[in-house]
């Protein structure tokens, strides 16, 4: 009996060691080549002040009408990542993505990732470029930022598009995230391992080799940084915040969607039930995953003008008579 207690247990040690020899050298591996990464990412963008801190912002294309571009929950450069859709729509249009403090090659921040804090901060970036009249574009979560924004500034909003956007009633959005399990294993090399694993989320093409690259290395960075901890730990008090928030009736709302969303019950139903609650709504359907603009950006820019066209958005007023 003592010597099997032996065996079991020097297999338990023998194993706990194995274990720690390879979190110590993930560890090291992450950490070298999180130190070489960060000599090799590349400038692009501009940068304009907010609230004391930098955000990065790029515009692209010489429009009269402007389209402000917001990303989805941890998306590692937004810049780069909306490249496809960018391309499609600058010929047409003035394009503004913005990278929201703790995204790209924004500042991180400490102030509190609510709808609010990070509404206000866009809003700012987007004053700072001179814009007042644009239309929201966003992906994911940007659309629970965009009920809030457009509250707030529907002076400025011409209209809603949303790439597969988020809706207050989604199911699942209650659930309190692994927040401090996900940081650890970014710390221990971990998030880098598994990521390798993965495989290439971005398709070739239409992301170049170089892009992919540069993308891979700024997610790195950014995934599970404190900023981006903090937006996520508050993700279903952002949800709840924006329960039973509609559009402005008059604003017009254009929704591109995933045609069938295996993981949220009624995804495409619960949007077009948010078209419906506004004059001028559509829902249009897209035989993608949940990044759309990744494989489907020249429908979305035809999809597009041919919306804004019909809803008279960018067109004069017309004055009135008498």
């Amino acid at each position: 009996m003592k010597k099997f207690l032996r065996i079991v247990l020097t297999g338990v040690v023998a194993l706990v060691a194995l274990v720690l020899a390879g979190l110590l050298t993930t560890t090291i591996v992450n950490t070298a080549a999180s130190a070489s990464e960060a000599t090799r990412i590349e400038d692009y963008g501009q940068r304009v002040e907010v609230d004391g801190r930098r955000m990065n912002v790029q515009v692209a294309g010489e429009g009269d009408q402007t389209i402000v571009l917001l990303p989805g929950f941890g998306t590692g450069s937004p810049v780069l990542d909306f490249s496809p859709l960018t391309d499609e729509l600058a010929a047409t249009y003035r394009v503004v993505v913005v990278e929201p403090l703790g995204y790209g090659l924004s500042d991180q921040t400490d102030v509190p990732r609510t709808t609010a804090n990070i509404v206000s901060e866009i809003h700012e970036a987007v004053s700072a470029l001179g814009i007042d009249r644009y239309v929201l574009m966003g992906h994911s979560i940007a659309g629970i930022y965009a009920l809030d924004y457009v509250e707030r500034f529907r002076d400025e909003v011409t209209a809603f598009v949303g790439i597969d956007s988020s809706v207050p009633d989604q199911p699942g959005m209650d659930v309190s995230l692994p927040v401090d399990a996900l940081r650890a294993a970014k710390a221990l090399g971990i998030t880098r391992l598994v990521t390798a694993l993965s495989g290439d989320p971005y398709p070739d093409p239409p992301y170049e080799q170089h892009t992919r690259e540069q993308l891979g290395m700024i997610s790195q960075r950014n995934t599970s940084s404190a900023t981006s901890s903090d937006e996520m730990s508050r993700i279903a008090a952002n949800f709840r915040a924006a329960k039973g928030k509609t559009f402005p009736s008059d604003l017009p709302v254009l929704l591109f969607v995933q045609r069938h969303n295996p993981t949220v019950e009624g995804w495409l139903p619960l949007h077009e039930d948010q078209a419906a609650s506004v004059i001028h709504g559509e829902v249009v359907p897209l035989d993608a995953d949940h990044y759309l603009h990744h494989t489907k950006s020249p429908e979305i820019a035809a999809g597009v003008g041919r919306f804004l066209a019909v809803a008279g958005v960018g067109e004069p007023a017309v004055p009135p008579r008498g």
